[in-house]
């Protein structure tokens, strides 16, 4: 049995939105998960404002960074890289992170792993479960994403499947929380509430759920509307809105459709076993339902602990530390952020070290900043 101290150390940076999360990695053991949220700046807005979340980021990184090397137990010195979620997520949020990386990484020595918020959402899987199964299948249902993904190597191969057309799953929980006056983020309240309700009280729609529709895409913006429209329609006519009926319908509706698409995914694909991350798959009633349909299927169920669904930065060093033994390149230190970085890069090589390793293809897309090495660190 290979030594603990033989796997990769890595520390992993995650501020795609909201959270500043910092998280150490060994392998596929977890030292420390801290994270710094700053939801309750938000919550007054009613949804993420990004300048607000960019400043919270800036100060609370360092201090973060500090608290997770203490709760590990190891040195700065003592890692063997860095991981920074490079995209998708918000511009400016994104920046903070992956300068903090650079300036980190090189001040250390160490080599620099730009990583993908998607992908980092499924390996974290491993932190939990042990290493994942190839290929895997995963649901990742959070405020910004439901996606469908397939991948055979979490370091260099993700498919998608099938995705939101419009609004995502989280972000339809927060809008219904909204006009039911629950606040926010709508996620948890509404879970909460639904549990005290009949979840087939109000028969509410199941998007892209026809024959001739796409298998594996979603759609909650009608869902959605309708919901908004029933409640406007009661306290229209006068009459009381019964919350908990409507937020256990409304949430219903979502995770039949979410459950229902991934295991018919699983089944096509000839996939034995499902993944769920993301926010939303800390959500009570999603998890249920998702393990008595992949029960009755003969599909094995991954879902992480609900701390470990939501953005934090032990999922950005999970596949940091498993970018580290696979001997993948590590990104140039002109790496960038990228708002729209897609779920088919995991990561975001050195385009140079990628050809030398065989890997043909750089990243191409539209970056919002570039820094050079020399302007950073000059």
């Amino acid at each position: 049995m290979a030594d603990l101290r033989d796997e990769p150390l890595v520390l992993g940076i995650e501020t795609s939105c909201d959270e500043t999360g910092v998280g150490i990695v060994r392998g596929t053991t977890l030292l420390a998960d801290a994270v710094a949220s700053s939801v309750d700046e938000h919550a007054r807005f009613g949804g993420v404002v990004p300048e607000v979340a960019s400043r919270a980021h800036l100060e609370a990184m360092v201090p973060t960074i500090r608290r997770a090397l203490k709760e590990a137990g190891v040195s700065a010195k003592d890692l063997d890289g860095v991981a920074v979620t490079a995209g998708p997520g918000l511009a400016g949020a994104l920046l903070v992170g992956v300068s903090a990386a650079k300036a980190y990484a090189y001040a250390l020595g160490k080599p620099l792993y730009g990583v993908n918020h998607l992908a980092s959402h499924i390996c974290v899987d491993q932190l939990e479960h042990g290493p994942l199964p190839e290929p895997t299948m995963a649901l990742l249902v959070s405020g910004g994403h439901s996606s469908l993904l397939l991948s055979s190597d979490i370091t260099s191969d993700v498919r998608p499947m099938g995705a939101t057309i419009d609004d995502a799953a989280g972000e339809a929980f927060d809008k219904i929380a909204r006009v039911l006056n629950l606040g926010f983020p709508g996620g948890p309240v509404i879970d909460r509430y639904a549990k005290e309700g009949d979840p087939n009280a109000i028969s509410f729609p199941r998007g892209l759920t026809g024959p001739r529709d796409p298998a594996y895409d979603f759609s909650f913006s009608g869902l959605k509307t309708a919901v908004a429209r029933w409640i406007e329609a009661r306290r229209a006519a006068g009459e009381e809105v019964p919350v908990r009926d409507v937020a256990a319908s409304f949430q219903e509706a979502v995770v039949d459709v979410l459950t229902r698409k991934a295991v018919r995914a699983c089944k096509d694909e000839g996939v034995d076993h499902l993944m769920i991350g993301g926010g939303v798959a800390a959500n009570s009633r999603l998890r249920a339902l998702a393990q008595e349909r992949c029960e009755k299927a003969g599909i094995r169920l991954r879902v992480p602990r609900p701390k470990l669904c939501t953005d934090n930065g032990a999922m950005v060093a999970a596949l940091g530390a498993e970018m580290v033994a696979r001997g993948r390149a590590a990104s140039a230190w002109d790496l960038s952020a990228d708002s729209s970085l897609p779920v088919t890069e995991p990561h975001v090589p050195d385009p140079e070290a990628a050809q030398r390793h065989g890997h043909a293809h750089a990243h191409s897309h539209d970056h919002v900043h570039e820094l050079s090495k020399e302007n950073l660190y000059s």
